[in-house]
């Protein structure tokens, strides 16, 4: 396997989000397209299953960070907040082998008052491997961050 950290894509750079649980099984990546997030990991050995391939808990764990992070960028002035997870459905349709890049990106669908609705799809090395869709429970920003505040800078100055 190749080494993790000379193995991320180009314009990706670590982020840091969710905590110690993701901290502890990390790290994830981000980039900003100008119109999409996407986030990404390298599938290292401590991610995988008896066979091999990435856990089902470590792609669900993924994408209940990927889902409320693009919720920041996308239709939102981009501030930070807390988006308590509602509803996570996650879709497996292909295997994450170990040393695969998993790669998703998605869009937010609908927004309420209260609730944000997102989708995505997940790639291995450019294959499908899963599809989710979440309810988030909005919640104003807590902070005094400006309306230009990049929560993940990701942005380019």
């Amino acid at each position: 396997m190749p080494d993790t950290a000379s193995a991320i894509p180009a314009g990706f750079r670590p982020i840091v989000m969710g905590g110690p649980f993701i901290e502890a099984n990390g790290p994830l990546y981000g980039r900003w397209t100008g119109e999409k997030l996407q986030l990404g990991f390298r599938v290292e050995h401590r991610h995988t299953n008896p066979i091999g391939t990435c856990h089902g808990g470590m792609l669900a764990s993924f994408c209940d960070m990927l889902l409320p992070a693009m919720t920041m960028y996308q239709g939102t002035d981009g501030r930070r907040s807390f988006l308590p997870t509602i509803n996570l459905q996650i879709d497996y349709i292909g295997a994450a082998p170990l040393g695969a890049w998993v790669q998703g990106e998605g869009d937010v669908p609908q927004r309420t008052r209260t609730m944000v609705f997102a989708q995505a799809l997940v790639a291995a090395d450019g294959v499908p491997a899963l599809r989710t869709s979440g309810i988030f429970r909005y919640r104003p920003p807590q902070d005094d961050a400006p309306l230009d505040f990049d929560p993940l800078r990701l942005r380019e100055n």
